[in-house]
């Protein structure tokens, strides 16, 4: 993990100190900020935390969001709404739907002095219909090592960088990038987070990568969309096609027999979960596929028009037959079925 390594500071700022001089040493810790949750479900709340190395009364908390800095290499610090000098230690963010990047600092006393910036905490959307999105080919989650994988940024920007955030915690960006596309021969030390970053500030949908030496899982990068098929199968470095496989989904055994693919016609959210395969008494990593529920876009913004189109027909409709069957008990029945047989087809249909 990176370490979080505080602040010290000289005042006045000497680069050499003598006998006679005296000298205030300042220091100042650096926060420690998380975030929660780490992949976001569609419209979640975020919940960031900043913890100070010793809380006491009197803290302030600054929030943050990174914006890529390409020119830098790095990230600026945009301050969040209302997120100046909080007393409160957490910070929620309502209706997130992007991957993006968080920082805190906290700050006491007066006049004011600041702690650094904590170091950058993300989190994680799957949502490939951001403005900005991220493609791997081959198109699994899993690879071996050794393997040459392309990982690249799609949207409507010219400038890329490809971000990675691997178990260790360790930020950082992909050197070898050819235009919009990140080139890696991967190792195990690639199993990470993906994502993109436009020059424009614009983070893409982000993307898992596991490495290992096999077998291995087969399984998509990117949401599968409520009804869809997806297979699953197992493949080792040198066999593609295995049979007598077993798969599991959630540890639970679902399949075993002689087929060497897991085939789901008509996939549902029940089918969300961590996934794995076993082949000759050798188990594959598990990966987790996400089931994204849709709703027609025809569908759900015509719907509520008509309803009130409907409805204010329908009470239009009540109005003017009250009216005539008022003005009707002043007339003849003759005339009353006259102006009742005018509405005796059906005018409306919801």
């Amino acid at each position: 993990m990176v370490p979080n390594k505080p602040t010290v500071i000289l005042e006045p700022p000497l680069t050499q100190i003598y006998s006679s001089e005296t000298v205030t040493v300042r220091y100042e810790p650096r926060p420690v900020l998380t975030v929660s949750p780490s992949w976001l479900s569609p419209g979640a709340s975020v919940t960031l935390n900043c913890e100070v190395e010793h809380p006491s009364a009197g803290w302030s908390f600054y929030w943050y969001k990174a914006v890529a800095d390409l020119s830098e290499k790095s990230s600026s610090y945009e301050l969040l709404p209302d997120g100046s000098g909080t007393a409160q230690d957490s910070y929620i963010i309502h209706g997130q739907t992007h991957t993006a990047g968080y920082v805190c600092r906290a700050g006491r006393g007066d006049p004011e002095y600041h702690t650094d910036h904590s170091q950058p905490k993300f989190v994680w959307s799957a949502d490939v219909h951001s403005a900005a999105s991220l493609t791997v080919s081959p198109d699994r989650v899993q690879h071996f090592t050794s393997d040459s994988v392309s990982l690249t940024c799609e949207g409507n920007f010219p400038e890329w960088r490809v971000r990675k955030f691997s178990e260790d915690a360790r930020l950082s960006v992909c050197r070898r990038m050819t235009g919009s596309t990140c080139d890696i021969n991967t190792s195990e030390s690639d199993t990470a987070v993906y994502w993109c970053e436009s020059g424009s500030g614009e983070f893409s949908s982000a993307v898992n990568i596991t490495v290992h030496n096999g077998p291995i899982l087969v399984s998509p990068v990117h949401p599968v969309t409520e009804g869809a098929s997806v297979s699953l199968s197992c493949s080792l470095r040198t066999q593609k096609i295995l049979s007598n496989v077993f798969f599991y989904h959630n540890d639970k055994l679902i399949q075993n027999d002689t087929r060497g693919e897991l085939k789901i016609s008509a996939v549902s959210k029940s089918d969300e979960g961590f996934y794995k395969c076993q082949y000759s008494g050798r188990e594959s990593a598990q990966s987790w596929m996400s089931v994204k529920v849709t709703v027609s876009g025809a569908d759900s913004s015509s719907s509520p028009v008509w309803l009130i189109v409907g409805l204010v027909f329908g009470v239009s409709l009540l109005i003017i037959l009250l009216l005539l069957l008022y003005r009707c008990r002043t007339t003849n029945s003759e005339n009353f079925f006259l102006y009742l047989s005018l509405f005796n087809e059906p005018v409306f249909r919801v």
